[in-house]
């Protein structure tokens, strides 16, 4: 979506919402839809400024959705701000406001019941999960 963002963002976006939401129909009519968490992640993330082909270019901050009946529902952290001199000048790129690895303790944690702390290191865990 480095071009003509708009519309290619759409489309990726109904696609993933299409998936998830048939694949969490199956989990239900089977039964098993409690037993299962979906994490979702991206290596990057967009500029908050649009390039000269009506798009945005590779960045560093990106959202993480966790999915499922175990989830609790809202937007745990804060939103990043998008005050001009609070960005990262390099492309206006969002600066995150919390380590995508404290997701990942928490899952762990909190879902798997396995200590994250052995592979992680210690993190602030996030009060995501019911």
């Amino acid at each position: 979506s480095h071009g003509n963002q708009r519309p290619a963002h759409d489309n990726l976006l109904m696609a993933v919402n299409d998936a998830t939401t048939a694949f969490f129909k199956d989990l239900k009519a089977q039964g098993q839809a409690q037993r299962v968490l979906m994490l979702t992640m991206s290596e990057f993330s967009r500029t908050t400024l649009e390039n000269g082909s009506k798009g945005t270019d590779h960045s560093g901050s990106g959202a993480q959705f966790l999915l499922g009946p175990g989830v609790k529902p809202g937007i745990h952290g804060q939103h990043p701000s998008l005050k001009k001199e609070e960005l990262i000048p390099t492309g206006w790129s969002l600066k995150h406001t919390q380590d995508f690895r404290s997701m990942y303790a928490s899952v762990l944690e909190k879902w798997m019941g396995i200590p994250s702390e052995p592979v992680l290191g210690k993190l602030p865990l996030i009060d995501c999960i019911k």
